[in-house]
């Protein structure tokens, strides 16, 4: 099986728990950051750790998803509210529930695209984080 080219079902989506796509979607979204700061060169690598850190935490991932939720068709937005409405079982420090429940459904909506194999859609969303218009 090729893990890095996937093309899910419908119905194998529909099983997934809301916290597996989530999962998922957060090694993603990082993967995808990671890949963002080494090819952008803006960071020393030293500060690489921290730099990531800065994108992938709670508050910063909910504020992306603000500026996402325009953006989502109706299946995404779907995603992202089931992703949002997971009650978590902890909550970290540094953000509140509402952060954490928002991260959580950009974290399912990046595993849900990744599983169909949507990656020119993971792409898009993703330049829409870093590159705000």
């Amino acid at each position: 099986m090729d893990y890095f080219h996937l093309n899910a079902s419908r119905e194998e989506l529909l099983n997934m728990s809301s916290l597996g796509l989530a999962h998922l979607g957060d090694g993603v979204f990082e993967l995808m950051v990671r890949a963002w700061l080494c090819l952008h060169g803006k960071v020393k690598v030293k500060d690489l750790h921290r730099a990531t850190v800065g994108y992938v935490a709670a508050p910063a991932q909910a504020a992306a998803m603000e500026r996402l939720l325009p953006l989502l068709t109706d299946e995404e937005a779907d995603v992202y509210r089931r992703g949002r409405n997971t009650a978590p079982h902890s909550v970290p420090r540094a953000a509140t529930r509402a952060q954490y429940q928002s991260a959580t459904g950009l974290e399912a909506l990046f595993g849900w695209l990744y599983l169909q194999g949507r990656t020119d859609r993971l792409n898009e969303l993703f330049d829409h984080i870093m590159n705000p218009q």
